[in-house]
């Protein structure tokens, strides 16, 4: 008879490597290479996206509304005084907030700065939005307000303009109520280049002491008004500025809130203490100081919009008055073609057709006269190309 072999008594499960208890724990299913990932929460599936058509932007870049020549020379000596030693250290904003605040004529105590006014915007609505709350907003306007009001739970009441896109003003007092947390302004707004007055932002504060009243003031150095000398006196005003545009520093990534003192103790709690790199910081002193070169590209761009917004009345094309360094025209059925046809002369447009109310419209940033000159040759070529006429 041939000797049998008995298979070894099985060890106990507590004498057995977790691992194998554990896989034998789990459904067939869970082990194969199609198991699903972790998933978010349900107001991110729910969540707005955002998809800036960025890419390649070779060109003339009139799309994003940035600087489009060149920051101040003095911040290229700032990062090139930087030391391979000064990028082993956390960076530190305080000091560069004092700076900030004595140019703005704050307390440095109102001012917070923070990676672009995407963080400011995260930050501020994380601070005040509860699910429910509600987010009240003229539209169109800047993406990220709606994307982050989705994040976090919040109920978004858009507000249509006024004809000729004027900011919906009574509109938006009739629409304010107890549930009402949060009222975002971009002052000037984008992609429209219209503005609320001082008036009515004082009015609409009023009208809502329970709800922070944010102004975007990101265009502020093409418009000239502001109403960043009521903080501290105005208790829910909160004012943001960006360094990413008539600065010319958007690949640095810096924002600004200015707020009052209580309230900015409630940012501070929620932003990141290191979320400004130490390259910004470094730079902003630099670029604040060159106030001469900041007033020149100012100059600039309000001059050449102005000469934009002559020759597109020569032109026949439909516009809008804007306060700010962009031009919304209606092109019509043929804006796609329009915005693909000046990319191929190197000239770069922003489509804002899905846009509520903007049907047809493209968003042409204004940059130096030089410049400007020459997209408005290439304009008119393009229109002559796509066989375009103005629609009745």
């Amino acid at each position: 008879m041939p000797e049998i072999t008995k298979a070894p008594n099985p060890k106990p499960a507590e004498q057995r490597p977790a691992e194998e208890r554990i896989a034998e724990q789990r459904p067939p299913e869970a082990c194969s290479p199609s198991a699903r990932a972790p998933q978010p929460r349900a107001l991110v599936k729910r969540m707005r996206e955002y998809h800036p058509p960025l890419g390649s932007r070779t060109g003339l870049r009139l799309d994003f509304n940035e600087n489009t020549l060149a920051c101040s020379p003095r911040v290229l000596a700032a990062l090139a005084g930087i030391a391979a030693a000064d990028l082993t250290r956390y960076p530190e904003r305080a000091s560069v907030e004092r700076t900030v605040a004595a140019s703005l004529g704050l307390d440095a105590e109102q001012v917070l700065l923070t990676n672009g006014v995407d963080e400011a915007i995260h930050v501020l609505w994380q601070t005040f939005l509860d699910p429910g709350d509600e987010l009240l907003m003229p539209t169109p306007t800047y993406a990220m307000y709606e994307v982050y009001a989705s994040a976090a739970g919040a109920s978004l009441k858009a507000l249509p303009p006024e004809d000729d896109f004027r900011f919906p003003f009574e509109r938006l007092l009739g629409a304010i109520s107890e549930k009402t947390r949060l009222i975002a302004i971009a002052n000037p707004n984008s992609p429209t280049g219209s503005a609320a007055s001082r008036e009515q932002i004082l009015a609409i504060c009023e009208r809502a002491p329970r709800a922070a009243v944010f102004v975007d003031e990101a265009y502020f150095h093409f418009f000239g008004e502001t109403v960043l000398d009521l903080i501290g006196t105005v208790p829910n005003l909160i004012v943001a500025r960006t360094f990413s545009k008539a600065y010319g520093l958007a690949g640095l990534r810096l924002g600004m809130l200015a707020a009052a003192e209580e309230t900015q103790h409630w940012l501070r709690t929620v932003i990141s203490p290191y979320s400004v790199n130490s390259l910004a910081l470094a730079c902003l002193p630099a670029a604040l100081d060159d106030r001469a070169y900041l007033d020149w590209y100012a100059g600039e761009v309000k001059a050449a919009r102005a000469e934009m917004a002559a020759r597109f009345l020569q032109l026949g094309l439909t516009q809008w008055p804007s306060v700010a360094n962009f031009i919304l025209v209606r092109i019509g059925r043929r804006h796609a073609a329009f915005v693909e046809a000046l990319r191929r002369r190197g000239i770069l447009t922003r489509d804002r057709s899905q846009d509520a109310g903007c049907e047809g419209c493209v968003r042409i940033t204004v940059g130096t006269r030089a410049q400007t000159s020459q997209a408005l040759d290439a304009i008119e070529e393009t229109l002559r190309e796509i066989g375009w006429e103005k629609e009745r």
